[in-house]
């Protein structure tokens, strides 16, 4: 079994511990791997530094963080997604594949299903909302098995507290992602994740990035957005099925 490390991207506004037990599941599945999950400028321990406007920028921001080389496995969700394609694409040297959860990219698929236009309304609210209400709603929107889960809400909040981003940076991190374009296909293998019932990216931006990389795809039914939080074990499972056949067929 190979050693090549693991690197993990999050989505907007979330620090790298909104992983959570994913990390621990994916440690398990893949023991001896490194996992790396470096932070976006204006997220996490870095909340005071100013977002990057671009998806190209924030793929700069992040690789100069690493002090271990490629080739490795990227998972990224949702933005984090976005990031794995644009480093795919530009620095194929650090990647060996592709992990894309939830996804999504223009000029594949319009701005009402990358963010789905009935989340419109209640994605103002938090400029109005204390840190556990806007958390609970982030919640709400993000997960459909942890919606009542009070430790996590608990969690969520402290990390809030601890790490406040910004709406400043909120707004330029959407910005990003926003204006993020898929130009041309990977030279590595990618595998699409996919939850059916995710609120935020309509599931069809799955299929559409599925087809344009000529990639494998799997599918959750009833997880939300944050598949890594709603079934880690699956999830892992999953990917481990999939790089297992990878590097079988690698070495045929």
């Amino acid at each position: 079994m190979t050693n090549r490390p693991f690197l993990l991207l999050r989505g907007l506004a979330r620090e790298s511990r909104y992983w959570g037990d994913f990390t621990e599941y994916l440690a398990k599945s893949f023991p001896g791997r490194p996992i790396l999950t470096p932070d976006i400028p204006g997220n996490g321990p870095l909340w005071q530094q100013t977002s990057p406007l671009s998806i190209e920028a924030m793929t700069q921001s992040l690789r100069s963080q690493l002090t271990i080389t490629g080739p490795m496995d990227i998972i990224g969700l949702s933005m984090g997604g976005m990031i794995t394609l644009d480093w795919m694409i530009r620095f194929p040297e650090d990647i060996a594949s592709g992990i894309l959860i939830n996804a999504s990219a223009s000029p594949l698929s319009p701005f009402y299903q990358r963010l789905r236009w009935q989340t419109y309304p209640a994605l103002f609210k938090p400029v109005r909302l204390d840190i556990k209400q806007r958390e609970q709603l982030y919640l709400n929107l993000t997960s459909r098995h942890h919606q009542q889960d009070a430790e996590l809400l608990k969690q969520w909040q402290a990390w809030q507290e601890e790490h406040p981003v910004s709406q400043v940076n909120t707004l330029r991190q959407l910005k990003a992602a926003a204006s993020f374009r898929w130009t041309q296909p990977t030279v590595q293998p990618v595998l699409i994740a996919a939850s059916q019932t995710d609120q935020l990216v309509d599931f069809s931006c799955n299929t559409a990035l599925a087809s344009a990389l000529h990639s494998d795809i799997i599918v959750h039914p009833t997880a939300g957005h944050d598949l890594p939080l709603d079934d880690p074990d699956w999830l892992c499972d999953q990917i481990k099925q999939w790089l297992t056949k990878l590097d079988i067929d690698r070495i045929k």
